[in-house]
């Protein structure tokens, strides 16, 4: 099942986008240049790969699927490959649901949203460096991005998140992956691709009732 921590990233993205201090260096300036796109972000729509390491099992477990988000507070995510199941966040809701297993499980995320607001929504880059230790350098790998480290200095939040890399596509200013490393060693990577903005979403996303709903296959990323 998805992590709620999955859902920082997400906010940890949006936060990347709200600078208000003035450029000091390549984080900074990342901010800076992002202002604009948050201001205007409604809508996102996108494909994804996501591949989950961890050590229960030998290989590395690659998922396939379609991402929308309507702001401030409704996400969806459908895996199409290898096995259709949904994930919907809707406010403080969050609903997994896998028709071909007999699975559907809500529960309340409100909590661990205050949490992430806490840390992350809303806060510029000095207030970020208290809680993090930060690390900015550009990359190729997904190609023409900047490659944001962000290591927790706070116990609350290294517990459960040992490490959050984002890739920032240096064109667009949006999200290009992301990677969770958790405490235990195991990691999960989400790559975008095909991302639009502020176009229309159709409202069917947002139902569980169509949660065998097919998706496009998205290419992978390293992400190294």
């Amino acid at each position: 099942m998805l992590r709620p921590s999955l859902l920082l990233a997400f906010v940890a993205g949006a936060a990347l986008a709200s600078a208000h201090t003035p450029s000091k260096d390549l984080f900074d300036e990342i901010y800076a240049r992002g202002r604009g796109v948050e201001t205007s972000l409604k809508t996102v729509t996108a494909r994804f790969t996501e591949t989950t390491t961890t050590a229960m099992v030998s290989k590395p477990i690659v998922s396939h699927g379609t991402l929308a988000v309507i702001r401030p507070d409704r996400i969806v995510l459908r895996y199409s490959e290898p096995e259709a199941h949904v994930v919907l966040i809707d406010g403080p809701q969050m609903t997994f649901a896998w028709p071909s297993r007999g699975i559907t499980q809500k529960s309340d995320i409100g909590a661990a949203r205050k949490r992430v607001d806490k840390y992350f929504l809303d806060k510029n880059p000095a207030e970020l460096r208290r809680t993090f230790t930060i690390a900015t350098v550009t990359a190729t790998d997904p190609p023409n991005t900047w490659h944001i480290t962000m290591t927790p200095r706070r116990s609350q939040i290294s517990q459960g998140l040992a490490r959050l890399h984002l890739w920032i596509d240096r064109s667009t200013m949006l999200l290009a992956a992301m990677r969770m490393d958790f405490p235990n060693g195991d990691s999960k990577l989400m790559s975008f691709e095909n991302v639009q903005v502020n176009g229309t979403v159709d409202p069917k996303l947002f139902s569980i009732d169509a949660a065998t709903q097919s998706a496009p296959v998205a290419r992978s990323y390293s992400a190294r």
